[in-house]
């Protein structure tokens, strides 16, 4: 079994990322505590250092999913990521955002996991309960997404060009 502490330092970053892109990073910061609380009381699979980043991951995103559904229970609007956090000079963040925000949850959980994670494929089917070949065809998906919805009319809407 790993070394929680060793865990914890290997992926803390990664895990940060991911759920503040989800949930934020007031709540992320909350959350990822809570991810590698679980990680502790019940101790890693004995797998490799791949299956046990993919299993932190799975956590992390059963408790993000876990936290804007329970959030939108109790009435509070949940931002899928922090758009007042944004300064208005930096318009391709901004974009970045809102085109995040238009994905599906699972294109984006599969999008930051690759991206953001740097999880590879199997790593993500296991985190997201899919097959690598789901995976490849989301990721696909997400990234087609992400570059119209990026493309130059939006990106000049965002930066104050005409």
């Amino acid at each position: 079994m790993a070394d929680a502490n060793l865990l914890f330092t290997a992926h803390k970053d990664g895990v940060f990322r991911y759920l503040c892109r989800i949930v934020g990073s007031e709540d992320a910061s909350e959350l990822t505590q809570e991810v590698f609380l679980r990680v502790t009381r019940s101790g890693a699979p004995e797998t490799d250092e791949g299956g046990v980043r993919a299993w932190i991951f799975r956590i992390a995103r059963n408790l993000a999913l876990n936290h804007v559904r329970d959030s939108r229970r109790r009435g509070e609007s949940v931002a899928l990521s922090d758009h007042a956090a944004a300064p208005p000079t930096q318009p391709l963040q901004t974009a970045l955002r809102e085109a995040l925000d238009r994905l599906s949850a699972l294109d984006r959980d599969v999008f930051l996991m690759r991206e953001v994670g740097g999880l590879n494929y199997l790593e993500i089917s296991f985190a997201c309960q899919l097959t690598a070949d789901a995976v490849r065809s989301r990721l696909h998906r997400a990234r087609q997404q992400l570059r119209a919805t990026l493309g130059g009319d939006q990106l000049r809407k965002h930066s104050g060009e005409q």
